[in-house]
Order: structure tokens, then sequence, then C-alpha cells
């Protein structure tokens, strides 16, 4: 009996799958501290964002210390539209003036000319 039984395999407790071909997520780390001085870090991918509390393993709530999903050093720009951006090129008397002069040609019939 003692024949026929597989050698050099611990059958169930190992895995035949291997890590080849596999792209894993790109990651960052957080840092938190719960308030009885345990210090932990956690793994998030780069797109989500961090919470601020997370639960120790000692049942206590733990604070966001570091890292990028920290409100104070994620410095969001404001958004900038179109109009905006056009309103530092120039003043609004400048866009009125061109306004007026692109309806002026418009209406005149000139303000496409042909190129024969």
């Amino acid at each position: 009996m003692a024949e026929r039984s597989l050698r050099g395999m611990k059958i169930g407790t190992n895995s035949l799958e291997s890590d080849i071909g596999v792209a894993f997520v790109e990651r960052r780390e957080e840092h938190y501290q719960c308030e009885n001085g345990h210090d932990f870090m956690l793994s998030f991918t780069l797109g989500a964002d961090a919470p601020q509390k997370w639960k120790c393993k000692c049942g206590a709530e733990a604070d966001l210390i570091s890292g990028e999903g920290t409100e104070s050093e994620k410095k969001k720009k404001p958004v900038r539209t179109h109009w905006d951006m056009l309103l530092e090129r120039r003043k609004a008397k400048e866009l009125d003036a061109l306004l007026k002069e692109r309806l002026d040609l418009l209406r005149s019939g000139n303000f496409y000319q042909r190129h024969y």
C-alpha cells in the first residue's frame, strides 16, 4: 500500500498555479494609526480613494496619517472652462468688439471668401 502513495507532493496544501503572465494592478501604500498607538499600512490601487478612518485590529478607529489619499495632500485644481482661458488672454471689451466685427462680416456675406 505504501508503494502506491504519491511522493514528494503535498496535495491540497500547495497550489499548482503560477504568477507567470499575470498583470498586477499598480498600488500605493497608506499609513494609518489608531488611538492605542498601533501603526499599520494598507495597500490601495492608484485610482482608489483611501478612507480617512479604518478599523484597527484592536477594534479602535484608526486615522489616515499620510499618503496620497489625504485631503490636505490632494490639491485639486479648479476647473477651467474655455471661457475662463479666453478671459485670461483677452478682455471683455475686446471680445465684444471682435464679436460685432464677425457678426457684421457674416451679415454682409463677406465672411467666407471664395478663392477662384
